[in-house]
């Protein structure tokens, strides 16, 4: 596929659209209640960029890192650094310093750019960059962003294949690795979302997922910038005002996972807004339970189920909504510029009949480059073109596809493949669960058994018994958990995901 792709294309985004659409609003920050236009987010960005180049030196192939909380100003700063060449490094707040340390260590920033919000944990640091700069104050980012625009606007310096950012990734199996997010990268995402999306100028939606995420930024953020549409930015996720902000600002698609979208529709606000102009939500992270999906579609608002990963896009997969309720569970097709496999995990084979369980493959433009100064992880993701996703996935007989669970969390029982995502998702049928995770654990008779964590909707304990007969009623013997542990809520990670290595398992 990536032989047929053009590679020269447009790189600077605000330039045409500071043409086209000067007046209209390209991010408005519902906290400060402040707006910038597209001519004043170009102007601005590029004023930035000349004072960052002046003042601390920052040119093609540096970074700079940023730790802040969701705020206009960094969007100046990832624009103001694809002009230089430069690429920004967002940390995740939530970090402990020893996970920061290893963040600034690896990524080596020319400049690191931090809120007073956390000057607690900055001083924790063990080894901070040579160049700090303050978020706030006269000498600080927003000061240089305002400064006086030069008078000739500076080229962009970088080209498709440079890279504008890493991200870095949850950290799962070991320490977080830099996924490098190149300009070809957020281009072809931006058309793969467009093309399935259907995004247009007119569009807008509020941003709540944070910055240092790939969900904050390639979801809906860049895709927008790229079409000329508006972002409105929040601090953080709260379910009753994101549900006002949508209301009020006539946000036409709504994003988020299962959690939020369920946070969401138990609110008082749920069932006084209108959202009339919301076209649909979309879901990712995980499947989204059938009765969710009932209940936003009741309000008048379809689901569109995707499916995506830092690496690649992110936005990889999407079911229409139609498909919502008849395909359940399902993830849908690839976008337009993405192809996919499913390969035998123990023989590399590729997998062609429907419904065998295999490793998900990704080949196409909007994959990234690799991870920053780690060649081994990038060639064992990275083969013959293909990236190897580590997801376990099947291909139903009409070829929609179905994410199975991830091949590192497949745990053997008694000989039998057991892999949890199929579990959990038969558990989130039962009507008293509100939320579901299942992990293997080990067990002298059967070598490993499942461990089923859940939450209730009254906040109660499930009795045991009735949620052995259930899975029993469902699934294989070897297939049902041998425990099953209530918890008030289960942990969430920084994207609204269940957080199965925060589980109590001990």
């Amino acid at each position: 596929m990536q032989e047929r792709m053009t590679e020269t294309f447009e790189l600077d985004w605000l330039k045409r659209w500071a043409a086209y659409s000067p007046k209209g609003v390209a991010v408005r920050c519902a906290d400060s209640n402040r707006s910038f236009t597209y001519r004043e987010l170009f102007d601005r960005s590029n004023a930035l960029a000349g004072k960052l180049r002046a003042t601390y030196g920052v040119q093609k192939g540096d970074r700079v890192a940023i730790l802040a909380l969701n705020e206009p100003e960094t969007i100046f700063l990832f624009f103001a650094l694809q002009r230089l060449g430069a690429m920004l490094v967002p940390v995740n707040f939530r970090f402990a310093p020893r996970e920061i340390d290893h963040v600034l260590r690896d990524s080596e920033p020319k400049l690191f750019v931090h809120q007073e919000a956390f000057a607690e944990t900055v001083a924790r640091l063990e080894r901070k960059p040579a160049q700090c700069l303050p978020f706030e104050g006269n000498s600080g980012l927003a000061a240089l962003i305002f400064a006086d625009a030069p008078a000739r606007p500076l080229p962009v310096a970088g080209d498709p294949d440079s890279p504008v950012m890493i991200l870095y990734t949850s950290g799962t199996t070991g320490l977080p690795k830099g996924a490098l997010v190149t300009n070809k990268m957020l281009f072809w995402n931006s058309v793969n979302t467009g093309l399935r999306l259907n995004i247009t100028s007119g569009d807008s939606a509020v941003i709540f997922h944070p910055l240092f995420h790939t969900s904050g930024w390639n979801v809906l953020t860049t895709p927008f910038f790229h079409h000329g549409a508006r972002i409105i930015m929040l601090k953080k996720f709260d379910p009753a005002r994101v549900l006002e902000l949508c209301e009020q600002e006539g946000a036409t698609i709504l994003f988020g996972v299962p959690t939020m979208m369920d946070r969401m529709a138990r609110t008082e606000e749920f069932h006084r807004v209108k959202l009339s102009k919301v076209r649909y939500a979309v879901v990712g992270g995980e499947p989204m339970p059938v009765d969710l999906i009932t209940t936003w579609a009741d309000k008048g608002i379809p689901v569109r189920q995707g499916f995506g990963l830092t690496e690649f896009g992110p936005n990889c997969f999407s079911l229409n909504e139609e498909d919502g309720i008849r395909k359940k569970g399902s993830i849908g097709f690839p976008n337009f510029y993405v192809d996919a496999k499913i390969l035998d995990t123990a023989t590399g084979a590729e997998l062609t009949q429907p419904n065998q369980v295999g490793e998900l493959c990704l080949r196409g433009p909007a994959c990234t480059s690799g991870y920053w100064r780690n060649e081994a992880a990038t060639a064992d993701a990275i083969r013959d073109g293909w990236f190897h996703t580590g997801d376990l996935v099947r291909r139903d007989d009409e070829g929609y596809y179905y994410v199975v669970g991830r091949r590192k969390e497949m745990y053997i029982s008694g000989g039998e493949n057991v892999y949890p995502a199929e579990v959990e998702a038969y558990l989130r049928s039962f009507k008293k669960v509100r939320e579901v995770a299942v992990i293997g654990v080990v067990d002298a008779t059967w070598g490993e058994t499942g461990r089923c964590f859940y939450s209730s909707e009254d906040g109660a304990p499930i009795a045991e018994a009735d949620l052995r007969t259930f899975c029993q009623g469902g699934l294989a013997k070897y297939k049902v958990p041998k425990s099953f542990v209530h918890l008030p809520e289960l942990p969430k990670g920084d994207s609204g995901k269940i957080l199965k290595r925060a589980l109590p398992v001990a």
